[in-house]
């Protein structure tokens, strides 16, 4: 009997090989910290997913079956880390979706990751610049070859890397959004061309814009600005906020004090709240 796949020298079936995911990257992913056994900014996560599938022109996935699957993967556990996986489902060879697009969701437990009890992060610059394209820009699709790349760069090594954009402007880390502290002000910048526009990006512009600081001002900034910086914050779902220690040359003072919004962000973005949409 002759096969038509081999992985790994072994015949195998191809159920996997058609997925669309796998083939091009045709899908969406959220990942989720999970404190309590409940859910983080998950209203967030679910209208980012809504947004990219609405851009990927993909079928909306149910929150509320998603909600009930994660919930049985995480019940009891009191840190843990839940990833969503939104495909286009399965199709035959060839870039086009098949009619109508059934799409798959996956839902994976892992556990809390040890680094996330690291304090401050270095911060490394990469010499991978992320692509540019306004039109998938902020959404959390699975084609995310530039991090990887980037990622190479430093592979081993403690903290995070910064990538530039084409133009050469500060974008984002490897796996976070990037705050820069200049005396009362905090800047972090745009991801209308590149990026991820992170849920805990989105809670701390929104803390700004509710509390009695200055909004947090989303803008072009060049590299030479994080030099000039007097703290520097990385954030993302999982590590939350965290101080950057040093880019490059230039250390940055653990005396500064914090800015209010990225420690009142940090207090927020891991309440565990409801699963249900619309009650955080």
């Amino acid at each position: 009997m002759q096969h038509s796949v081999l992985i790994e020298g072994v015949a195998a079936e191809d159920d996997c090989l058609k997925e669309r995911a796998f083939q091009f990257g045709d899908g969406l992913f959220e990942t989720i910290a999970i404190i309590d056994g409940r859910p983080c900014l998950w209203d967030a996560h679910m209208q980012r997913m809504a947004e990219g599938c609405r851009r990927l022109q993909l079928p909306l996935p149910d929150p509320e079956l998603l909600a009930e699957e994660g919930r049985q993967l995480c019940q009891g556990r009191r840190r843990a880390v839940l990833k969503i996986y939104w495909t286009a489902g399965l199709s035959k060879r060839g870039y086009g979706r098949p009619d109508p697009v059934r799409p798959r969701r996956m839902l994976q437990r892992f556990e809390w990751p040890s680094i996330l009890a690291y304090e401050g992060w270095p911060l490394l610059p990469c010499m991978h610049r992320i692509s540019k394209n306004p039109s998938l820009a902020g959404i959390k699709h699975l084609n995310r070859l530039d991090q990887v790349v980037a990622r190479a760069e430093f592979d081993g090594a403690a903290g995070e890397g910064l990538l530039l954009g084409q133009d050469g402007r500060v974008v984002c880390g490897t796996m976070s959004n990037i705050f820069l502290q200049q005396g009362d002000v905090l800047l972090t910048p745009a991801v209308d061309g590149a990026g991820i526009a992170g849920v805990v990006r989105d809670l701390a512009i929104r803390t700004g814009r509710d509390s009695a600081f200055d909004e947090v001002r989303v803008q072009r900034i060049s590299p030479e600005q994080l030099h000039e910086a007097d703290a520097v914050y990385l954030s993302n779902s999982l590590i939350g906020v965290v101080r950057v220690t040093r880019y490059g040359g230039t250390h940055y003072s653990a005396g500064i004090g914090e800015h209010p919004v990225m420690s009142e962000t940090r207090r927020l973005c891991h309440q565990g709240r409801s699963w249900t949409c619309g009650d955080e």
